[in-house]
Order: structure tokens, then sequence, then C-alpha cells
């Protein structure tokens, strides 16, 4: 035997080695099983090491923990909430909430979501007016400054954001920043250094324990969320950066959604950003002070809960959420994503709905973000189309939005897109909503984009190419590890 075969059998035998180790290490969704075996197959050892750097399994481990939390008195009120829905003895204060009571109580018993219904909420749909509402609030900030992204640039809208907030953190303001170290690549000491000597503090999700080297590169923080004095929220969609203010010549205007709220909702995001921080800091943990949930002022109606997501979680929430909605639809489903890689029973939920009657919209781009992502989402699209779905291909630059409306009554926006990483990888926080003005007016916002949108019938879709069908197939193949 020669001296090549034998590395060629030994390479063969690593690597079914490597394969049986994808198949029996945890348990993870035949789909995702399939696809590693796939990279394995076509990519020898160098997928083996993808496969390390990117499949790590964080379920049931505890990565988030505030030993504090009992001193808000949040958990009390928790507690008291689950055993009133468990005995169905609980009040609403809107029919709208009382109609979905079921997805309420998954949502609470499963995801400790607190339902509060004394909300206000802005809707924020273009990058401009968020940065200049978000800049205002943050000048008004007299005790704390909470910030979560997963993008931040240190392009010309980061630099402001950064200038404004270490001026806040010289006025006395207690400043944090939190932000996901691969999202934010581009930004480093120097970017954060006036903040830190002015007294504001950064911490990055999931950082590098070695140069260039990070085991878990592939689960990442995409929560974005700012509570500013325990009485303002912001959360959804948006980033920071120039492209998020329509700057960039790649995808031209941005069009998100993000909302900004008021109300007893604020404590859920608030404690949401405290677990995540102090997962991220070494040294600065937040340790209870009473205004970080400081009493609501009355006048909000509207019913909201607070989901959570990500590998730690023994189910996929958000999914959960957006399954229970869908199947709940009797007249219609508005979505706007720009990622639609749904899995098996989203796109069974999916179909099952325009099969029965109920008019589906989806937006997705015109254009790629991710080309694998973008050829995947035209093949689970097409499934639709046959279904009866109605798709538009938004046209006036790039749709980043993550909303869902069922019925013009309940509606969901947040970080969430319809995709395996989304329910599956990313941490991610979403917003449910039980309001039926809210839910009209982000139809209102869909029914706008239509004008700057095509629709995508089925004679089109079925005049692709065949080179464009082989990119669809491919990518669909690799979509549960996208």
């Amino acid at each position: 035997m020669s001296l090549s075969s034998g590395i060629f059998g030994f390479i063969i035998l690593l690597n079914i080695t490597f394969a049986m180790v994808v198949i029996f290490q945890g348990r993870r969704d035949i789909g995702s099983t399939w696809a590693w075996l796939l990279v394995l197959l076509l990519i020898p050892i160098a997928g083996f090491i993808l496969y390390l750097f990117l499949a790590q399994n964080f379920r049931r481990k505890k990565l988030f923990y505030w030993e504090e939390y009992k001193k808000s008195g949040l958990d009390r009120g928790l507690k008291s909430q689950v055993s009133q829905f468990r005995s169905q003895q609980f009040e609403f204060r809107n029919s709208i909430s009382e109609e979905y009571q079921d997805l309420i109580t998954m949502n609470l018993l499963n995801n400790q979501a607190f339902l509060t219904e004394d909300n206000k909420v802005e809707i924020i749909t273009d990058g401009h007016q968020k940065f200049e509402t978000l800049f205002r609030d943050i000048e008004a900030a007299t005790d704390f400054i909470h910030i979560q992204y997963y993008i931040m640039r240190k392009d010309k809208l980061g630099r402001k954001l950064m200038d404004l907030l270490s001026k806040k953190a010289r006025e006395g303001v207690r400043v944090r920043v939190l932000y996901d170290e691969l999202g934010s690549r581009g930004i480093g000491k120097r970017f954060l250094k006036e903040l830190r000597e002015s007294g504001g503090q950064a911490e990055a999700f999931f950082p590098s324990k070695f140069r260039l080297i990070n085991l878990r590169l592939n689960y990442r923080n995409h929560r974005k969320l700012v509570i500013i004095d325990g009485k303002v929220g912001y959360i959804g969609g948006f980033n920071v950066g120039d492209e998020y203010l329509g700057l960039d010549p790649k995808f031209g205007y941005w069009r998100d959604t993000h909302l900004r709220l008021q109300g007893t909702a604020v404590y859920s995001i608030q404690t949401r950003f405290v677990l995540d921080w102090n997962q991220a800091s070494q040294e600065h943990d937040i340790t209870y002070f009473p205004s970080l949930f400081p009493e609501v002022p009355e006048g909000g109606l509207v019913g909201m809960q607070i989901v959570s997501s990500g590998p730690d979680s023994e189910y996929e929430h958000i999914k959960n959420g957006y399954l229970k909605m869908i199947t709940s639809a009797r007249d219609s489903i508005f979505i706007q994503t720009p990622y639609f890689i749904p899995d098996p029973s989203m796109l069974d939920a999916l179909r099952v709905a325009c099969l029965s009657g109920v008019e589906v919209n989806i937006m997705i781009p015109d254009k790629p973000d991710h080309m694998f992502v973008y050829w995947a989402t035209l093949s689970y699209i097409g499934e639709l189309l046959k279904a009866g779905a109605n798709v538009y291909q938004y046209n006036n630059g790039f749709v980043h939005a993550k909303t869902l409306v069922v019925d013009d009554k309940v509606a969901s926006v947040g970080t969430a897109n319809i995709d395996y990483r989304s329910f599956r990888l990313n941490f991610e926080v979403n917003a449910f909503i039980y309001d039926e003005t809210i839910a009209c007016r982000l139809n209102d916002e869909f029914r706008k984009d239509l004008e700057v949108s095509t629709l995508l019938t089925l004679d089109k879709y079925h005049a692709l190419s065949k080179w464009v069908r082989l990119k669809e197939a491919i990518s669909r193949l690799l979509s549960p590890i996208l």
C-alpha cells in the first residue's frame, strides 16, 4: 500500500468517525444532522473544524443569572400571575388579551413572559425617526441608560451615539453598552475609550477567548434593546450604523420596524438586559437598585409580553409563539421578514392557513443580503405560492422588519427572523402585542410598502432560470445550518 493510499484511507476513516459524532452527539433535528453530514462529505476534515466552531449545543446550560432578581419583587408578581392563569382567575383589562389567553398562557408558563396591559406603543419604521427619537430620550436621561445592539458601527451614526453616551456619563448618568462581538467586530477599545474614561461601561457578548478564534461564533446575541431611566424602552430590528439611515448604496433605503414603549413592559426588557449584561460582565455585574423599576404612570392600554429565546432554551419560544398565532388565524396573516427559511412546522402551518382560505401575505426583499439565504428563501416561497399565498418583493431598498400580524388583532415585533438561525442559534427577543389598534397600524405600514413592492406570482416563479433553481436546491439543502 502506497503512502498516499494510506493517508487517503486514514482521512476517510477519520471523516466517518466525525460523521458518527455528528449523528450521535446531542439530539439535533434531522434536517440539521443531514446538512452537517453533507458538509462533512463535501469538505472532509475542514467540515468537522467548521462543526466545532458552529455546532455547539447550549441546551439546558444556565447562561443567564441575576442573584438579586427577588429584590425587584418581579418574581412575586410573576408567580402570582402564573397562579391566576392556572386557576383561570386572571382579570383581563382588554378583550384581545382575553381572546388570546392560550398564547399568553404558553408564553407565561414556559418563558416567564409577564403579561402587562398598561403600555403605550409608538411604531417606528424609518431610521432617521428612530435615532432622532432615541437621541432625544437619551439626552433627557437622568439616572441610567442601558443599550444593547447586535451591530454597532464606528461610522458617523455610531460615533454620534457614542459621543452622546459619553456626554451623559460625564453628567453622572450610569451608562452601560452591551454589544455582540461578532456583529460589532469593527469596534474596539479605541472606539469605547472615551465612554469608559467618562465613567460609562461597555461589555462584549461571547467574546473570543483566543485571538481570531471563537468557538461560540455561531451563537450570537441578536437582541436590540434600549432602556432609559426604566421608563422608556426600545425593541425591534434597527441596529446602529449608517446603513440603517439608508446611507449604504448597496441597500438604499432601509425599511425596518422598531417599537418605543412606555409601561410595565419596560420592566421585562430591563430584566432581559440585566440578565444579558451579567452574563457578559466580568467585573461590573448589575446589582439591584429601586430605580431599575420605577413606578409606571397610568394611561397605557396595550397588552404585551416580552418573549426571549436562544440556544440555551429547551423550547423555541418565539417560534412557538409564531406557530400559535398562525394556527389561530381566521382571516389574515401579514409577515415581513428579510430571511424566510421556515422549518417544516412553520412551513406546514402557513401552507395549511393558505389552504384553509386565510389570506397569507408575505413581504421579502428583492435583493440579497446573504446569497445562500436569499436563494433558500425563494425555494420556500415557491411552495407557498403553490398553496395560494400572496408574496411581495420590496423594491424600495431593503426590508429588514420582523413583524407578524394575525387577524388585525395580535402582532409580534422584535429581532427574530423566520429562519432556523433565529429560532435555534441566536439569542432573540420579541414583543407579542395584544391590541387591535397596534395590529391595524402595523398592517397599514405593510399596505404602504405594497406601493413600492412587486407581486411575485407563480408564473414568475416558474419562469426562473435553471441556474437559479440549482442555486435554490443547493441553498435549501444547507438551510438548517445557514
